[in-house]
């Protein structure tokens, strides 16, 4: 009769060798083979800061290993510090995970309809255990990340280190660049809040400049799902946001991570003589190894941003949350995501299909084939004069467009409903709503006597309210004088009406009126 004897090899080892020395070779085996290369000694010598042996064993992990592959095994000194990266290529990536991991934990409790979606927001601010301070990350890691690359881009530009051989290195940079400012914006319209739905109709409009009409209309039906944003517009828009352009940035992360490896790191643009690329030609002794000094830095880091993401979250910015998408309802001076302001500012310049299609269209044109176009050899900044000039017109050109893209540049509006507007405003809570609801006493008062008024909130709303009728009184409306009359309605019910009067340049006298209820136990309250 056949025995069956199980072979267990830890157990060869402990008759073999003894209990103590068969568990230390077993772990640093193990150690080994998660590492793949370095063994439990190797371990503390990285962290004792040893100098590596001969061969240096700390290499193997970039070359057997999955994710250690993606870095160079060494770095320059002269790259090693701060300038001239000023990390801002790993504060990207480093912003990207964040937005993954805050990302997936959201998605658990949304669902992209507009039945539910406004509603899923409120029950992740108000309900989910750290949901508020999750959103708050997302947001403020979406907005760092924006600018972690347009940072990153420029500085790569003002060092010239787009130039041969790294054209292709800037081209996926420059995919990166536009992926990341579509991903944000595509999350924009997320939250199914006024604010939200506007601000992404105004980028979705842009489309139907799309020559020619018929086919500018169809694109249009298509990002909008409908000819207003409905359910279908909702889902396209999530599904690019959580898979499409995710998926998109992480292949060009890798790309452009693997151009790194195989180019190096352009050192500073006087470290080299003129024509000349030295970046993978590191002597021995002006080497930098990832092990231990680079990872060491940038767990470092990891703790440093972490620590001023989630301070900001916490106490300097919290993501907003407006009154819900309501599409009959257009809100005043709704601008596009302050990173497209210069979009929308361009497209007050005239033509919609120049300005808003061709003229972009050139300019990120310019950017990709930048790398293959200025072919002079020479990195240094006094010789790239041109280049320098071009970057400072392009960034003064922006700043200029992005300023006429808001409210302040060309935009003509009824000076009585922006005077109502700053009190009541239509997408977000505003002074009125946030006010002490037992403080908002019944009686009608006039803002200009707003010292009388009976409780401290009254006085501060009729104070701005006075403070905008003055500013707008010496401009475009004569003799205007503003009322807010608040009535009981019902039980636990406030009508708030606020009027406006003023005298037209023919001598008829002109009236404003909006209203507002106020519940007792809700923040959410209907306007008409």
């Amino acid at each position: 009769m056949a025995v069956f004897k199980l072979h267990v090899p830890i157990l060869d080892d402990i008759k073999a060798k003894g209990l103590k020395p068969a568990l230390i070779a077993k772990a640093d085996d193990v150690v080994n083979r998660i590492t793949v290369g370095l063994g439990v000694n190797d371990i503390r010598s990285v962290l004792r800061g040893d100098p590596p042996p001969r061969p240096n064993i700390r290499t193997k992990p970039h070359a057997d290993g999955f994710w250690f592959h993606m870095r160079p095994t060494y770095y320059h000194n002269l790259v090693a510090s701060l300038y001239p990266t000023f990390r801002l290529g790993w504060l990207s990536v480093y912003l990207f995970v964040v937005e993954l991991i805050t990302g997936v934990f959201l998605m658990i409790f949304y669902t992209p309809s507009p039945l539910v979606a406004y509603e899923n927001m409120l029950s992740i601010l108000g309900n989910v255990p750290f949901g508020r301070l999750m959103r708050d990350i997302h947001k403020v890691g979406a907005e760092l990340m924006v600018i972690a690359v347009c940072l990153h881009m420029l500085r790569t530009f003002l060092t010239g280190s787009y130039k041969k051989p790294r054209q292709f290195t800037w081209f996926t940079g420059v995919v990166l660049l536009l992926t990341t400012l579509v991903l944000s914006f595509s999350g924009y319209l997320l939250p199914w809040d006024q604010l939200s739905l506007w601000a992404v109709t105004i980028g979705a409009s842009m489309v139907e400049a799309i020559p020619p009409q018929q086919v500018g209309d169809v694109v249009n039906l298509i990002v909008r799902g409908g000819p207003l944003f409905n359910a279908g517009g909702l889902l396209r828009w999530y599904l690019l946001h959580v898979l499409a352009l995710p998926a998109t940035l992480i292949v060009a992360f890798g790309v452009h991570y693997y151009k790194v490896i195989i180019h190096g790191h352009s050192l500073p643009p006087r470290a080299e003589a003129i024509g000349e690329d030295t970046a993978k030609r590191v002597p021995t002794d002006k080497r930098t190894y990832f092990l231990p000094d680079v990872l060491t830095h940038e767990l470092y880091l990891v703790a440093l941003w972490t620590f001023i993401v989630v301070l900001a979250a916490i106490f300097f910015y919290h993501a907003p949350l407006e009154t819900h998408a309501d599409p009959q309802l257009t809100p005043l001076h709704i601008t596009s995501p302050w990173y497209f302001l210069w979009l929308q500012g361009m497209l007050k310049l005239g033509d919609k299909v120049f300005w808003g299609l061709v003229a972009p269209g050139i300019l990120f044109s310019v950017l990709f084939v930048v790398g293959w176009i200025e072919v002079g050899p020479s990195r240094r900044y006094g010789d790239r004069r041109v280049g320098w000039s071009v970057a400072c017109v392009t960034v003064v050109f922006l700043a200029i467009t992005s300023f006429m893209g808001t409210p302040n540049y060309l935009v003509t509006s009824s000076p009585d409903q922006e005077v109502v507007a700053e009190l009541l405003p239509q997408t977000e809570a505003g002074p009125l709503r946030k006010s002490d609801w037992g403080e908002l006493t019944l009686g009608e008062y006039n803002a200009k006597n707003w010292a009388e008024a009976p409780t401290p909130a009254l006085q501060r709303l009729l104070r701005m309210y006075n403070e905008e009728l003055e500013r707008v009184s010496k401009k475009r409306l004569q003799g205007a004088e503003g009322f807010m009359v608040i009535e009981d309605w019902q039980a636990d019910l406030k009508k708030v009406t606020f009027r406006v009067n003023w005298t037209n340049s023919d001598g008829s006298p002109g009236t404003f009126t909006q209203t507002a209820f106020l519940h007792r136990l809700s923040n959410y309250q209907q306007d008409r």
